[in-house]
């Protein structure tokens, strides 16, 4: 802030602190500081806009939602098939893809996002979604400065222990 002296004609620069209701406005979204965006989200500045991708989003997406308990797998059925075809062939990797299960939509300053989801059999799959849905909003706009306008969840199927080995016996070739 430069202020002004009447008397002398001299300038001072300070940098005082905001006030209280300066700081709870900014917080608020009402108050920008000069020197922030046009927009409002941080993507389009005075000195040039930032462009993020779509894939960029759906990772991020697809973290957040793998960082919640009882969330097991990402994907519908075919994608899971794909990627467990893929983790077969040396040389890729055991992991599944960051993306697989998302789909986003990105415009310049909002971001939609649809998951597919396999949860945890025995656990709230509504505590499950709800909290996918929080972590995946509190990442994707604190990492891209993005407006989440929503989030859709399909809950494609339920993962039970010790299915995959049950189902692995029942592909043995009969003959050997």
């Amino acid at each position: 802030m430069t202020d002004y002296d009447t008397t002398t004609g001299a300038t001072s620069t300070s940098t005082s602190a905001p006030t209280t209701s300066e700081t709870a406005a900014r917080r608020a979204g009402q108050l920008t500081p000069a020197s922030d965006t046009l927009g409002g989200s941080g993507l389009q500045t005075a000195h040039g806009n930032t462009t993020i991708a779509d894939s960029v989003v759906a990772k991020i997406a697809g973290m957040a939602a793998r960082e919640i308990p009882g969330v097991h797998s990402m994907g519908s059925g075919t994608a899971r098939a794909l990627g467990a075809v893929r983790s077969r062939i040396p040389g890729q990797s055991t992991q599944a893809s960051a993306g697989q299960g998302v789909s986003v939509e990105v415009g310049e300053t909002q971001a939609a996002v649809d998951l597919d989801l396999v949860t945890d059999y025995g656990q709230s799959i509504v505590q499950i979604t709800d909290a996918v849905r929080a972590n995946v909003i509190n990442r994707i706009e604190g990492m891209t400065g993005l407006q989440v306008t929503e989030i859709n969840i399909t809950v494609d199927d339920l993962y039970v222990e010790g299915q995959d080995e049950d189902q692995q016996e029942q592909q043995e070739p009969r003959v050997r």
